[in-house]
């Protein structure tokens, strides 16, 4: 068994997918459908020089969605059907990457809908009053005691739950630089701020939760063409009104990664297959569970070696 994952933000880098659009027409079409449906130029952004302009969050959703789902295109073009997988996921923004491949979402809609999930998550917080921070070498019950001591009164909560070697946590800046300055002490080997905008997937996301819920009630969702393996609740899912309500939760709530590929492992999946930007995802899954082989499929070559392998 075989599953489909993809990136969130954090991989992109410029000139992503560029290599791929002036090889595949068919890769290409995404990007421009992505250009059209925002309105603007976003690959004179990807495949600029500036690397500010892409990682501000309204720009690095849209643009890594885009990236995956061009590399998608130039393995259908290649003969490789999604359904070939048991499921999909995405880590974070990358969950709706996936439910784009796999039909929920048209690719339109869903580069709207991140472009408008970058604005209000960046809104929800003033730039400054938060912070993320990734615990290593702690495992989750001792990141998850850490996170509620350094708390008092504040916000600060575990994120993302990457792997057994590093969890994120989020929150207020005065609770993040106290969990910080707590981590050694509570037997992590270090704890490193991250360079992010605002504090994601914590309580401090509910006004963006909000925007989300009511842009997810106006777009048009069909039962993706494989189940989701989802961030919050790390189980596969089939159901559009789910899969909306858990998008919402996903906001605020936190990017169970380790166990949805534990899950995923535990229902016989053998081998995943990293698409878009990175391969920070791949790292992960090596970490969560050894006997899962790893591919990351970006550049044209990389998609030749993924037809090769995918359509014997």
């Amino acid at each position: 068994m075989r599953a489909f994952v993809f990136p969130g933000q954090g991989a992109q880098a410029l000139g992503m997918g560029r290599e791929l659009a002036e090889a595949y027409p068919a890769a290409r079409a995404v990007f421009d459908e992505v250009d059209a449906a925002l309105g603007e130029k976003l690959t004179d952004i990807i495949w600029g020089e500036d690397l500010d302009a892409l990682t501000l969050t309204q720009n690095a959703q849209p643009a890594l969605m885009a990236t995956s789902l061009a590399v998608m295109a130039a393995l259908k073009a290649e003969g490789v059907d999604l359904t070939t997988a048991s499921y999909v996921a995405g880590h974070s923004l990358g969950e709706y990457s996936a439910l784009a491949a796999a039909g929920t979402f048209s690719l339109a809609d869903t580069a709207r809908l991140l472009r408008k999930r970058g604005e209000a998550m960046q809104a929800a917080v003033p730039v400054g009053e938060g912070a993320m921070a990734a615990v290593l070498g702690l495992d989750f019950d001792g990141v998850t005691k850490l996170a509620e001591e350094a708390a008092q009164g504040d916000v600060c909560q575990v994120a993302n739950q990457n792997d057994p070697t590093q969890n994120v946590i989020s929150g207020s800046k005065a609770a993040v630089d106290r969990a910080v300055a707590m981590a050694k002490d509570a037997g992590a080997k270090r704890a490193l701020p991250l360079p992010v905008s605002a504090p994601f997937h914590c309580a401090l996301m509910a006004p963006a939760a909000d925007v989300m819920a009511e842009a997810l009630a106006n777009v048009q969702m069909s039962a993706p063409a494989v189940p989701l393996v989802a961030n919050v609740t790390a189980e596969a899912v089939e159901d559009p009104a789910e899969i909306r309500n858990l998008l919402v939760e996903q906001v605020t709530g936190q990017v169970r990664w380790s166990s949805s590929i534990s899950w995923m492992g535990a229902k016989g999946v053998t081998e995943i297959w990293e698409v878009g930007a990175g391969k920070a995802l791949s790292g992960m899954i090596r970490r969560i569970n050894k006997d899962i082989a790893t591919n990351a499929v970006l550049s044209p070559d990389d998609v030749a070696a993924a037809a090769t392998a995918l359509n014997t």
